[in-house]
């Protein structure tokens, strides 16, 4: 049975975890650290507490009569792994060929930051953000591309610097439609070729 102590992990437990490393949470450097990091843990697993639906309300005034890909590249990802709670970072591109409807562009930033600020993995944020636009906008067509770099590997095991893992979700029209699938793919690959 999980208690509500169990559930909140707070400033005694950072001071316990410094100390089984082998520091004095009471050194002037970190009397304040597991405060701080205890903030820390709160925004970056905030996407819990963030509900999809409300981030893509949709309009009604130009979609229904634009048919073509809508893209946004170079969206920052910050999140964590949740094999080592070690951080990976990246850039998503996402796009959708809308169906009566269009989003906000910044509420695409806004989805992919609620599934990044939750303990992850690359491909599970991948389709978490593809499957939350295809089910509350109803596009014809959404393609997801992640491109992120993980300090679990880069900083402990194979400890190779710089490796970019690359994970892409197809669905409606993209995973079907080869010349749209090779449109968005076009597009989203132009952020790299700067």
């Amino acid at each position: 049975m999980t208690t509500s102590h169990d559930s909140e992990f707070g400033v005694a437990d950072w001071q316990r975890l410094l100390r089984s490393v082998g520091e004095d949470p009471t050194r002037q450097g970190l009397v304040e650290t597991p405060n701080r990091v205890a903030r820390a843990w709160a925004h970056w697993t905030r996407g819990y507490k963030q509900d999809p639906a409300t981030i893509l309300k949709t309009f009604a005034d130009g979609g229904e009569c634009y048919d073509e890909l809508i893209v946004v590249r170079e969206i920052p990802v910050y999140s964590h792994c949740e094999h080592h709670l070690a951080p990976f970072f990246g850039h998503a591109t996402v796009g959708y060929l809308p169906s009566g409807h269009i989003v906000g562009l910044s509420k695409l930033t806004r989805l992919v930051n609620c599934f990044a600020a939750r303990l992850q993995v690359q491909e599970r944020l991948t389709q978490q953000i593809a499957q939350s636009l295809l089910e509350h906008l109803q596009p014809k067509a959404v393609g997801v591309i992640l491109r992120c770099r993980h300090m679990c590997m880069e900083s402990r095991g194979i400890a190779v610097a710089g490796e970019e893992t690359v994970t892409s979700a197809m669905l409606g029209d993209l995973k079907t439609n080869a010349a749209q699938r090779a449109e968005f793919l076009a597009l989203a690959e132009q952020q790299t070729a700067r």
